[in-house]
């Protein structure tokens, strides 16, 4: 196993004084030997001078596990995939820091990922027919033709101080491309970035959003159809300086899906790509599937757009890792109908007792109480409006405890008004954690937060509304969450508030919470709605305490 890097930790590497050799010209009649010890002497001098100006970490902060201390992050870059943009969408991008590090300096600002001259792609493993690499539907699963990881010449979007949120439009245009975005030193604790889609054309109507994520080699998505109706994508971009190679893998209600021309993807630096499902299965209908992303070669950034015909569309986040026990936080209150979509990666089934959070704990929904799902495969349920207009979160894990095995999940939830319809999925997700944060959020009422606490206690968490992108004094309140219990926050926004805003989750004391961000704007009596999960920022990292010896460069 490889030992992690100081890069990889996001730590910047110490810059050590340079070691001249040392001159005796002014030293007469001194021998060869003599020389020779002095020149020793001095070294050692800069060598114990070099650890005494740069001690290790203060040892009242290390942890007792391996003497371990904690540092914060000093980079963070995000992805973005591409828009689903045309004559009726417009997308905004929102960056965001909560402003509570400890670093100081840096930047943060936002690119498109775009093709430079001298960087191509290697040619494509995919065989002719393979998905198209642009929303055209052509037959091709090459990128585009010279890519590089550089981002534009101009930033599109710079952050000028933490605590205060950006925005900006996306490329217009069917071919807009991906954005990266990168924050250093002060900016990179905490740092997030949004992306929300408004499509006001009949056959994708609906709210788009996307919490975009670091890149990976490995995301599990639930949720895809190639139904009547339904037009997904599985979006990739490689904002690195390598090239990538990537593995879609289908998994359906009778097991994996083989397809030849998902395999062997090639990705050149600074490209993305969108590859349609319904390219890779043109005869087959599959009324539920999960998405397997395998990055054989490099790292990507994926994420999965859906659209339902005249039923509303979202982006879909990758679900939480495999696990036995899994936490879908966010249910809206007015729900027509929710469907939940299950996959059983590992090589057992799967049997799971469902539960639902509401105000006052967890309960079985009647008739729904459980799920059975076979190994390698995937299994649906329609949960139909079982929360009694109660907001809310899924609780999946083992009906026996003896027998646990990993699953990954989504539900699909459909909110309505005089006939018109949207559509959001709900991934599993982790817990908050020490602190998260969600860039792109609306006043007036448009944001509603959900709280659930999955573990045995109460839990307090303290969220605070940042001052907006046009002006606004930044609001906190803390919040207790009683075991097993959903508590929905609204109008929790800054005070004169112009322009959208971040929203920051920190656990307080207690057990782990699980969270969920519902933005709502409705248009042209659209219920356009979209639910995004808070995401552990993760923005300390542990590295080893070391201790001075300087007795060590005598060994």
């Amino acid at each position: 196993m490889k030992k992690p890097s100081i890069k990889a930790a996001g730590l910047k590497k110490p810059s050590l004084p340079e070691i001249k050799k040392p001159s005796f010209d002014g030293l007469p009649g001194g021998s060869r030997t003599g020389r020779s010890l002095l020149a020793a002497v001095a070294v050692l001098g800069v060598v114990f001078g070099i650890a005494e100006l740069r001690p290790p970490a203060d040892p009242s902060t290390a942890g007792t596990a391996g003497g371990a201390t904690t540092a914060q992050v000093e980079r963070s870059t995000l992805v973005c995939p591409p828009p689903h943009q045309g004559l009726f969408a417009t997308t905004d991008l929102t960056l965001f820091d909560p402003a509570a590090g400890k670093a100081e300096g840096g930047s943060a600002s936002l690119s498109d990922v775009v093709p430079t001259a001298g960087a191509a792609a290697k040619p494509s493993a995919a065989p002719s027919g393979s998905p198209s690499a642009s929303p055209s539907g052509s037959a091709s699963a090459k990128p585009s033709a010279g890519a590089s990881a550089a981002p534009a010449a101009g930033a599109r979007l710079t952050l000028a101080k933490p605590g205060v949120p950006v925005t900006g439009r996306g490329a217009p245009g069917d071919t807009a491309p991906g954005t990266v975005a990168t924050a250093t030193g002060g900016f990179a604790p905490g740092f997030s970035l949004s992306q929300t889609t408004t499509y006001l054309d009949q056959a994708r109507a609906g709210l788009y959003g996307l919490d975009c994520a670091p890149s990976g080699t490995d995301f599990w998505f639930a949720g895809a159809s190639t139904a009547q109706g339904r037009d997904d994508y599985v979006n990739l971009v490689n904002a690195d300086s390598a090239p990538a190679t990537v593995d879609i893998r289908l998994v359906g209600a009778k097991g994996a899906i083989d397809v030849e021309a998902a395999n062997g993807i090639t990705m050149a630096p600074g490209s993305s790509q969108r590859v349609r499902l319904k390219s890779l299965l043109p005869s087959a209908v599959e009324p539920d599937l999960a998405v397997h992303v395998v990055v054989r070669d490099g790292r990507v950034g994926a994420a999965l757009n859906v659209s339902d015909e005249g039923k509303g569309g979202d982006w879909v986040a990758a679900s939480a890792v495999p696990a036995p026990v899994q936490v879908l936080p966010g249910l809206p209150a007015e729900l027509a109908s929710a469907r939940l979509i299950v996959a059983a990666p590992a090589d057992d089934d799967a049997d799971l007792k469902i539960q639902i959070s509401g105000k006052n704990g967890w309960f079985t929904p009647a008739g729904k109480e459980s799920l059975h799902v076979k190994a390698g495969m995937v299994a649906a349920l329609d949960l139909g409006p079982f929360n009694h207009n109660e907001a809310g979160a899924i609780r999946l894990s083992p009906s026996d405890p003896a027998h646990s095995t990993p699953v990954i999940a989504t539900v699909r939830v459909d909110r309505s008004n005089n006939g018109k319809a949207d559509a959001a999925w709900i991934s599993a997700a982790g817990p908050v954690g020490k602190r998260a944060s969600l860039a792109d959020n609306r006043g007036g009422g448009a944001t509603t937060v959900y709280l659930t606490a999955t573990g045995s206690g109460t839990a307090k968490v303290r969220l605070t509304a940042s001052a907006g992108t046009g002006g606004g004094t930044p609001a906190t309140k803390e919040v207790d969450v009683p075991a097993g219990s959903t508590v929905v926050v609204q109008n929790l926004e800054p005070a004169g508030l112009n322009g959208s805003y971040g929203i920051t989750a920190e656990t307080v004391s207690g057990g782990p919470v699980v969270a969920a961000r519902m933005l709502a704007l409705p248009q042209k009596d659209i219920p356009m709605f979209t639910v995004q999960g808070f995401r552990d920022d993760h923005s300390t990292v542990t590295v080893p305490y070391a201790q001075n010896d300087p007795g060590l460069v005598l060994r």
